[in-house]
């Protein structure tokens, strides 16, 4: 069999391996096997998704692989993915699953994990949660069978808890919201909370069909949000992705403003109250170097990981830090969650606002960015092009040339089959080579 699990879950798409009902009912046993045996008592598993059509289907098949194994199940329907972190954790819940393949198309999903105490799950966890699945469990008598019901308040409980981590007091009177849930997993909890809290709120990207999640919408495709945020003369736009642990924030004038300028409005912030823990920021090898010269210039530490919230989350947890994320906008602020939540983070960022008296524009360019240049190359299944001779060669020079002022990064993604080639240099024309000459060789290493 081969690995199922990258760097957040299993994904793929849907209906074809390993993303079929098949292999969602054996995971679904396997992991309830695995997290029955850790203690005695009732055993409980709380299951949310998104808006994709494929989402019934894996529901059905974890519900049936989990009921199997004696657990009894806890249906949360559409919500966000920290909502399963945050419901997993307050339920007492022995497992938390969200069906999401986040900012992926409407043809893909994917299954993610959290357990007890509402992180999710580690790679050592996973790795043996794989050899179940490879081997089989026996299943539990007849009479042993797990239960399943719907929860009908999930996302009631989701947005009382983001309310809470709002400042007590503040309204958002005043202010004009657009907010884009990408037809995903928050569209009705985002706009409800902001309307709550008082803000005018102008909804777009909240009309799921099963079909349409994060179709020219959302945090990856905010052109939509900004033509709306200049329409509409709104003070901001919160762009959020299918499963809503990911923003992106639009100013005033309709610039986007990526994870790294919020990071760093931020980590200023938290440092200047004393509220920064260990006077550190986390975040990943893709977040600009010109981040790292502006916590520098704070006086902060910038502590960088593997690409993927997960990761961050665990050095997080190692170090005892307590604000990190990625330039993509997972945002992941330990004090109120346990993973990136875009909907609080841009909550968090509104709550700036109204403190500084600054619009939007000026709270998002706190830095200028180095020039960064990214480019993907798909490949298919058994491709191993980073092996490749003449790409390796390819990747030697490119980094030769960008010594000493910049950076290359070449990586495989955990979540889609693509190479990632990701420069940065002062010299923009340089960079750009340095991109080009990798993929253009990455290119043909997977054509031959």
């Amino acid at each position: 069999m081969t690995k199922l699990f990258g760097t957040d879950g299993i994904r793929g798409e849907a209906n074809v391996y390993p993303m079929t009902a098949e292999v969602a009912l054996r995971i679904g046993a396997a992991v309830g096997r695995y997290f029955r045996s850790s203690r005695a008592g009732e055993h409980r598993v709380v299951i949310g998704k998104d808006t994709r059509l494929s989402g019934y289907m894996f529901e059905n098949a974890l519900t049936a692989g989990l009921t199997s194994s004696g657990m009894n199940v806890l249906l949360l329907g559409p919500v966000p993915t920290p909502a399963v972190g945050l419901l997993t954790r307050s339920m007492r819940a022995d497992l938390g699953v969200m069906i999401s393949a986040s900012h992926n198309p409407a043809t893909d999903n994917g299954i993610k994990f959290f357990g007890p105490d509402g992180f999710k799950l580690s790679d050592a966890v996973e790795a043996e949660i794989e050899d179940l699945i490879a081997n089989g469990v026996d299943l539990n008598p007849s009479d042993k069978i797990g239960r399943a019901k719907r929860i009908d308040d999930g996302r009631f409980r989701y947005v009382e808890r983001v309310k809470s981590s709002f400042p007590r007091g503040m309204r958002l009177d005043g202010l004009k919201v657009v907010v884009d849930c990408a037809n995903g997993a928050a569209h009705r909890v985002a706009p409800e909370a902001l309307w709550e809290l008082g803000a005018e709120v102008v909804r777009i990207g909240v009309d799921p069909n099963g079909f349409n999640i994060n179709e020219n919408c959302g945090s990856t495709h905010p052109e939509q949000a900004a033509a709306a945020v200049l329409q509409h003369k709104a003070d901001v736009g919160i762009c959020l992705d299918g499963d809503a642990d990911r923003v992106i924030l639009i100013d005033e004038a309709g610039n986007v403003g990526d994870g790294d300028q919020f990071m760093a409005l931020m980590a200023s912030r938290w440092a200047a109250e004393k509220r920064l823990a260990n006077n550190a920021l986390v975040a990943t090898v893709m977040s600009n170097l010109g981040l790292e010269r502006f916590l520098q210039g704070q006086g902060v530490q910038l502590e960088r990981t593997s690409v993927g919230d997960r990761y961050v989350v665990e050095r997080m947890r190692e170090g005892g830090f307590n604000l990190g994320g990625e330039q993509s906008g997972h945002i992941v602020m330990m004090d109120h969650a346990t993973t990136g939540d875009g909907l609080m983070a841009g909550l968090q960022f509104l709550a700036e606002m109204i403190r500084s008296g600054k619009p939007s524009s000026e709270l998002l360019r706190n830095f200028d960015p180095v020039p960064q240049l990214l480019e993907n190359v798909r490949f298919e299944a058994g491709q191993t092009p980073l092996e490749d001779a003449q790409v390796m060669a390819a990747i030697a020079q490119a980094e030769a040339d960008l010594a000493g002022q910049g950076r290359l990064l070449i990586r495989k993604s955990g979540t889609e089959p693509l190479v990632r080639v990701m420069a940065e240099h002062e010299d923009a024309g340089l960079m750009a080579r340095a991109v080009n000459s990798v993929v253009d060789a990455v290119t043909q290493a997977v054509r031959t």
